[in-house]
């Protein structure tokens, strides 16, 4: 493949940018990349009417945060600028008038309770109706009209939309899709569909069509629900008469149950996000949490995304963004709606977190507890981050283990009554004084003394381990307890374990 390759991301600032534009954004930003090519980000947000203030700041702001980098766009510029088809304007109309004169689009001077009207015979006598070769004659457009009578509509300022206008003699139209091959569709059963609106504002599909040819788009990689306008697109690449770039059409993102696509809702049901930033409605001021403040790592995000619909074609499942630019390719996305799995996404946050050095931790740790940890060393943090990351889903979750800053006030109720017996306050007392004389007082020295005494006193390990984690930690889970104890130091452990003794015992 060349080296002129050239993808967009197009999204329209309607809303929260949902984890399936996400995947687009990354699909077309791995595309580029292996291919030596550019990514830009255009912003289509020609429907002024479901346009939604801080979307576009929202967009951005995800894509920073992924480490998905615009080559060209809203902020990055570019030669092929502007990046908001709000500021195209000119360009569409000049190309919308060269269609006009070729004659392949027309005006069309209809209200939408005349095409309401038309719609409702048709449905009344059990038929279905679009405007189209079959119907567009007996409608009030500039092809059924009367020249004096169509300058007298425009005279009058009359409202006008302009329509594609769909060959005369039905024809095959063919899409070449990188993904699903080639698929035949025929013209005969597509409507005239509107270019311009009766605002002055172009539709998608003009200014779609447009942006890519004049951006110099060389791959058109978007969602599977764009898949039906494709046929239109090729023809209005033909009456153009402008080269069609390659098509790729993504499968859609599923549901947990594999039945229908993942949406809002199914996030609200499941408690699990599908936006990538927490997003405000300006409308409601209600807060959704997204992946970022649910405490996702971006690299296991972006990892989780890749696997929505693309695989190496072996059992490989963990990919950093270089090694995911290395092994893409459009050829091994499937064809078939991929199943989103919250677990697998807690799944691959706990291979990033627990993954290369505990370091790279410190600060993040310390910058989520604050109140606990602001003076702590690095050395001290270090020590916690290594028991603890083969224990958490997510960093954030350290801080809820209270025991590691502070001493237990409460113990676990139904752990005490099945394992805390009338001898176990003397074992532990006798545990005490043996860790007294323990030095150093490290991991390896306490483990070997602990069951120095198990065996002294032939002592099974269920006796004093699990208490000996009660006394320290309250709880039945959490890190080596030796490890632990270390950690600890030798005079709190002795006095947590003096402490739970005097309350339990």
């Amino acid at each position: 493949m060349s080296a002129s390759v050239r993808v967009r991301f197009a999204p329209s600032p309607t809303g929260p940018l949902h984890m399936g534009g996400v995947r687009t954004a990354l699909f077309n930003y791995l595309f580029a990349k292996k291919h030596n090519g550019t990514f830009i980000l255009r912003v289509e947000d020609t429907d002024q009417t479901r346009f939604v203030k801080g979307a576009e700041a929202y967009i951005g702001e995800s894509l920073a945060w992924c480490g998905i980098q615009p080559d060209e766009g809203t902020e990055a510029g570019g030669a092929h600028g502007p990046y908001r088809q709000s500021e195209r304007s000119e360009l569409y109309m000049n190309e919308l008038n060269h269609l006009l004169s070729k004659g392949n689009a027309y005006k069309a001077f209809d209200s939408s309770e005349e095409i309401s009207s038309m719609r409702g015979q048709a449905e009344a006598e059990g038929k279905v109706w679009q405007y189209d070769v079959n119907t567009r004659m007996n409608m009030r457009n500039s092809l059924s009209l009367g020249a004096d009578e169509i300058a007298q509509l425009e005279a009058d300022g009359h409202p006008y939309t302009v329509r594609f206008k769909m060959p005369e003699e039905s024809r095959d139209v063919c899409v070449t899709d990188e993904i699903r091959g080639e698929i035949l569709v025929s013209s005969g059963v597509l409507d005239d569909k509107v270019l311009m609106k009766a605002d002055g504002l172009p539709t998608y599909h003009l200014a779609n069509v447009v942006d890519d040819h004049h951006m110099e788009i060389s791959h058109v990689i978007r969602g599977e629900e764009w898949l039906p306008s494709a046929p239109l697109h090729v023809l209005l690449y033909e009456a153009f008469g402008w080269d069609s770039p390659a098509f790729a059409h993504l499968p859609l993102i599923l549901k947990p149950t594999g039945n229908g696509k993942l949406s809002k809702r199914d996030g609200d049901k499941g408690g699990f996000p599908i936006f990538p930033l927490a997003w405000t409605d300006p409308k409601t001021d209600q807060i959704a949490v997204g992946y970022k403040e649910n405490g996702y790592l971006p690299e296991a995000f972006l990892n989780m995304l890749l696997l929505l619909g693309w695989s190496s074609g072996d059992e490989r499942e963990l990919y950093s963004l270089e090694e995911a630019i290395a092994a893409f390719s459009l050829q091994n996305v499937t064809k078939s709606g991929a199943r989103f799995n919250p677990d697998k996404a807690v799944w691959f946050n706990e291979q990033y977190l627990r993954s290369g050095d505990s370091k790279r931790w410190i600060e993040p740790l310390k910058q989520l507890n604050p109140q606990t940890m602001d003076d702590w060393s690095h050395a001290k943090c270090e020590q916690i981050l290594d028991m603890m990351l083969e224990r958490v889903q997510f960093l954030h979750e350290i801080g809820g283990h209270t025991y590691l800053f502070a001493a237990p006030d409460a113990f676990d109720e139904n752990l005490i009554r099945k394992k805390w017996k009338p001898e176990t306050a003397g074992y532990l007392n006798d545990l005490s004084r043996v860790l007294a004389g323990t030095e150093p007082f490290d991991s390896t020295n306490i483990e070997s003394e602990f069951k120095q005494f198990l065996e002294s006193r032939e002592l099974g390990f269920g006796a004093v381990l699990l208490p000996f984690r009660i006394a320290l930690t309250g709880t039945g889970g959490g890190p080596s307890m030796f490890d632990f104890a270390q950690f600890l130091g030798k005079e709190v452990t002795l006095a947590r374990l003096a402490a739970a003794v005097a309350k339990l015992g």
